[in-house]
């Protein structure tokens, strides 16, 4: 199961990677995922990285004339050399390395992730920190034990359109489990669990998400679908 980032260009997909789309729904102080419209599914599939396919979130092409450039600037070291926060609890470490995709699973019910590390004493904290890492689809926060070990939830492959109404604006794509990430020149990122990809096209950090269909507005036509 492979993403290849093609130059200046769509993401192939290829591996019969299950593909669908979720939407970010805030419910009371949290954030879950809902289901959005149905895509139809294929062992090969190209997804739009400029933000400009009417096919969206599938590549039809116009990235050759509206001059995009897709240039990946993103660090290509692994996570826990790219660490830039640890918060400590008693019993735990989050893990942060900012790459945020400002989809907000870290607020939870119980308070935002930071503050229930810190307080993990209480075992319901460290349990709502924990699943709020692991629900954070850019991969930006990770929970550790004292050791250092992630305390990670192993995901099926998967791909995820996401739509963000509540901001007004179609979100990244949330690759979900062990799926192979090939960069334009040919080497390969580091496989992880959870990463988010940009498709609106104005990611600082390509081929990563770094929440700029936020301020841009970035809509693929589909901003209103939800089950």
């Amino acid at each position: 199961m492979r993403i290849k980032i093609t130059e200046n260009g769509p993401y192939l997909v290829s591996g019969g990677i299950p593909i669908k789309e979720m939407v970010i729904t805030r419910v009371g102080h949290h954030y879950e995922l809902r289901e959005g419209r149905e895509l139809p599914q294929s062992a090969e599939y190209a997804l739009c990285r400029c933000g400009q396919s009417h096919s969206a979130p599938f590549c039809d092409g116009v990235h050759m004339h509206t001059n995009f450039y897709g240039k990946e600037t993103a660090s290509r070291e692994p996570y826990y050399k790219r660490v830039s926060d640890i918060t400590s609890g008693k019993t735990m470490h989050l893990l942060d390395d900012n790459r945020c995709a400002f989809a907000r699973f870290c607020h939870t019910e119980r308070g935002d992730i930071w503050n229930l590390t810190a307080k993990d004493s209480d075992p319901l904290n460290r349990e709502a920190a924990i699943r709020a890492a692991r629900e954070c689809p850019a991969g930006r926060l990770v929970a550790a034990d004292k050791d250092m070990n992630p305390l990670e939830e192993e995901f099926d492959p998967e791909i995820i359109i996401m739509q963000d109404p509540e901001k007004n604006a179609s979100s990244g794509i949330y690759v979900k489990g062990p799926i192979t990430i090939e960069a334009a020149d040919g080497t390969e990122y580091e496989i992880r669990n959870r990463v988010m990809l940009c498709r609106c096209g104005k990611s600082e950090n390509k081929p990563f998400c770094n929440a700029n269909h936020v301020p841009f507005g970035f809509n693929d036509g589909h901003l209103t679908h939800q089950k």
